[in-house]
């Protein structure tokens, strides 16, 4: 059950994240942006659950990191992709 409870609350890390940051931009919402943020917090979720999954009990502190685990991945993932978009547009 603590391992559902951890990757619940990376999901939910990363998708807070993505709605805070679509909140920070002032755009109309895009579903194809939010929809790769919601992947990528699946992921995410997915990835702790099982790297906590070898835990015998959790913290209130594992809560918060696997919360902010969540958070990170997507922030992360935002950022190498609008790397990778910013080359494409400036390459001749």
């Amino acid at each position: 059950m603590e391992v559902l409870w951890i990757g619940l609350l990376a999901f939910a890390g990363g998708v807070i994240a993505a709605l805070l940051g679509w909140l920070e931009s002032k755009l109309p919402f895009d579903a194809k942006k939010f929809s790769s943020s919601a992947i990528r917090a699946l992921a995410a979720g997915l990835g702790i659950a099982l790297a906590y999954n070898f835990q015998d009990f959790l913290t209130p502190l594992d809560l918060i990191a696997a919360f902010l685990s969540g958070a990170g991945v997507d922030v992360v993932g935002n950022r190498i992709g609008g790397a990778i978009r910013k080359r494409k547009e400036s390459a001749p």
